[in-house]
């Protein structure tokens, strides 16, 4: 099995940046947000977008870790707030790899049980094989591949990367 690179860890950066912009511009008008992380490498890119947003703006930000069974999102979700901390708050659920849009879905769904201000998503790779009608609102990079490819994200402190397999 072969790594094909397809997000270096400067480009991985770069990416984190741009989101964070995206998120300020289109909370600005709120003086605190959740960023929703689905562990365990959608709540590492959750923190890394949250420090990001820290150095570019004042906005309050609230982390929180999402647990989804991925082999069963039908199963209830445990976060690690509760529904009154995150009620009409805005909400930016994070995944680092948009696939099917299973997982998204099922976290989409979860948190549409609460009164909301504004509920966006953000992933760091979209592959575009969505089987579910759920889109990203805020992605680093859209990536078509073939169903037989996989893509992986690795967050290993300074050495971020993402791969094709």
């Amino acid at each position: 099995m072969t790594k094909n690179i397809i997000l270096t860890h400067q480009e991985i950066e770069h990416k984190i940046k741009r989101i964070a912009y995206q998120i300020y511009e289109t909370f600005i008008d709120e003086e605190e947000i959740v960023i929703a992380g689905i562990k365990n490498s959608g709540y590492t890119f959750a923190t890394k977008i949250a420090a990001a947003l820290e150095k570019i703006s004042d906005l309050k930000i609230i982390l929180c870790a999402v647990e989804i069974d991925k082999n069963n999102p039908a199963s209830p979700i445990i976060t690690s707030l509760t529904k009154e901390q995150y009620e009409n708050k805005g909400l930016i659920l994070v995944d680092d790899v948009l696939n099917s849009g299973t997982t998204l879905v099922y976290g989409v769904r979860h948190f549409l049980d609460v009164p909301l201000k504004k509920f966006k998503t953000a992933v760091l790779v979209d592959r575009n094989h969505k089987k579910y009608p759920v889109k990203a609102d805020f992605k680093g990079i859209s990536l078509s591949t073939s169903l037989q490819e996989h893509v992986q994200v690795v967050f290993e402190g300074n050495e971020d990367y993402a791969y094709l397999s």
